[in-house]
């Protein structure tokens, strides 16, 4: 009943319950001091204490995100040469929670908020953004609503809180809270010690960004980002997902990120699953487990949407978290299943070997990427090396949220030419390969896009080259075939971080026949590694098919 990721990041954060992380603690009184404060809180709606009242979910989200602190910064923090003594830092700086409609976000977020406003700093500063402002004040009005009716917090000689039109001060320490809206206000300029955006699948990557910079010279700061899927595919909640399944794929260093994603596994996600399997429901709606009546219900809104497809969009994004509108889009292969795939293969293994290689030569401002792959008793081995302008290395790394230098460091990644990739540095690397790793360079795949030029030189220097359209009807089987070799775990890569990134990244499509195809446009990033393994695997599957006399597709 519970997805996938939502498993590795509880399992990470018990580690670090367990004393078991080198960089954070749980703290202890903290915990307990969050506890008292929820004892004495009232839920509007049930009438018992938030203590008793809150959600399973909840408790881990609202735990980990205000309990979890950085180890070196519990003992002392230099700012400019002067030494902080006993400073605690929230390890999590943004705690993003992936999650349907009607699993009671918005008021688990207005107790964080007061929380907040109870234990931060003196003059501390809240913020909450939202597409418009009636959605911003929803938080606003949750936290109302909790105050309202618990009288430890509105006591009448000495209240705790006002409220406020366009805000809510905490009286105990001048700590306030305002609601934001991205369609009328300005984000720049604000200071904020911790922020909410809500419904960010409806904003695009501005309002977090803001409020993040605003947070830089703060020692302790958060940002909560929450939502729903949205039926669009330029939206700030699809491009926090991507960092966020990146981190707890371990393929950033970064761990200073909380995620609950509520969101289907990719199994469920793709053909219709999502009009049978309960399992679709209590993934994306975790308080239907508990809850009888609200799976009840939920179950049928899915009725209805099965049998009327005008009602699929509204279903399958704000209660399944399915993004309707790329159903036809869906991951090409589960990272987890490629990882199985990493093995150490040193550079003498290629030595002898025929190896068939692929070319994705990109824009020149872009990656490009070179494969080459070998085929031995059945299993598929590659290598993949990658190249970026040299001078557009932190501003990439800033982009895509990837370390190119340390992919530099780790020799998978090349850096040439200044603000365009070199392209005679490609094409001497490439001619310096059998030379290298001793092997046999049998033919060279290669898009026709920004390849001409690349393409007649290494012909002049006897290599064979190969067209191959990018096309489904032509990539279809290679995209099959190198799929099927990673799930049967007949496919081997030397340890390629770049490459396990453009393998999350890319996305499939299916065309009218249903022939599947890795779409750089749809995809969540840069996917160039993988294009040219599948124009390597192209080539080697047509030599294993027809032997050295077929003719290559075009």
């Amino acid at each position: 009943m519970v997805p996938k990721y939502v498993k590795i990041q509880a399992q990470k954060w018990i580690d670090i319950a367990d004393g078991k992380d080198e960089e954070a603690y749980v703290d202890v009184a903290a915990y307990e001091k969050i506890c008292r404060l929820l004892k004495i809180m009232v839920h509007p709606d049930l009438r018992c204490s938030i203590y008793d009242g809150l959600e399973d979910y909840a408790w881990l989200f609202i735990t980990a995100t205000l309990c979890t602190m950085c180890k070196e910064g519990t003992r002392y923090y230099e700012v400019s040469g002067v030494e902080y003594q006993n400073v605690k830092i929230r390890y999590y700086e943004t705690a993003l929670l992936e999650i349907a409609r009607k699993n009671f976000k918005t008021f688990n977020s207005a107790v964080i908020f007061i929380i907040l406003m109870l234990t931060e700093p003196d003059f501390s500063r809240f913020f909450s953004v939202a597409p418009d402002l009636a959605l911003s004040s929803e938080l606003k009005n949750a936290i109302r609503k909790i105050i309202k009716v618990s009288p430890a917090l509105i006591d009448e000689e000495e209240p705790a809180f006002k409220l406020l039109r366009s805000q809510v001060k905490c009286l105990l320490n001048d700590n306030e809270y305002t609601p934001l809206a991205y369609s009328r206000d300005g984000m720049d300029g604000k200071l904020a010690n911790a922020y909410l955006a809500d419904e960010a699948g409806a904003m695009d990557d501005y309002p977090v960004e803001a409020m993040r910079s605003s947070q830089i010279t703060l020692l302790s700061k958060l940002g909560i980002i929450i939502s729903t899927q949205y039926p669009n595919d330029n939206n700030v909640m699809l491009t926090e997902i991507d960092i966020a399944k990146k981190t707890l794929d371990g393929l950033t260093d970064d761990g200073r990120y909380f995620a609950l994603l509520y969101e289907p596994d990719d199994d469920l996600k793709s053909g219709d699953a999502w009009m049978k399997d309960d399992r679709v429901i209590y993934q994306s709606n975790p308080v239907s487990i508990a809850h009888a009546a609200i799976f009840e219900a939920v179950r049928k809104k899915r009725t209805v949407a099965v049998l009327y497809e005008n009602k699929r969009e509204n279903y399958l994004c704000k209660h399944n978290n399915i993004l309707y509108r790329g159903l036809g889009v869906e991951g090409y292969i589960d990272i987890q299943k490629v990882k199985l795939c990493r093995g150490d293969i040193p550079d003498e293994f290629w030595r002898g070997r025929r190896v068939w290689c692929g070319l994705d030569l990109s824009q020149s401002e872009d990656n490009t990427s070179f494969c080459m792959v070998t085929e031995v008793d059945g299993i598929v081995y590659a290598k993949v090396f990658g190249f970026i302008p040299k001078d557009a290395i932190d501003r990439k790394s800033q982009k895509e949220k990837v370390d190119y230098r340390e992919l530099m460091r780790r020799g998978e990644c090349f850096a040439c030419g200044d603000e365009v990739i070199d392209y005679g540095f490609i094409e001497r690397f490439i001619m310096s390969v059998p030379e290298k790793y001793g092997c046999e360079i049998v033919q060279i795949g290669y898009d026709r896009y920004n390849a001409m030029s690349t393409v007649q030189k290494l012909e002049e220097n006897g290599f064979e080259c190969v067209e191959i359209k990018q096309h489904s009807s032509v990539l279809h089987l290679a995209t099959k075939f190198l799929m099927e070799l990673v799930l049967q775990q007949n496919f081997r890569y030397a340890d390629n971080k770049m490459l396990e990134i453009n393998f999350q990244n890319a996305r499939c499509t299916e065309d009218t026949n249903l022939n599947k195809y890795v779409n750089k446009k749809r995809s969540a990033g840069k996917v160039d590694m993988v294009v040219s393994t599948i124009n390597a695997i192209h080539l080697l599957l047509q030599d294993m098919l027809y032997g050295g006399n077929f003719v290559a597709q075009c």
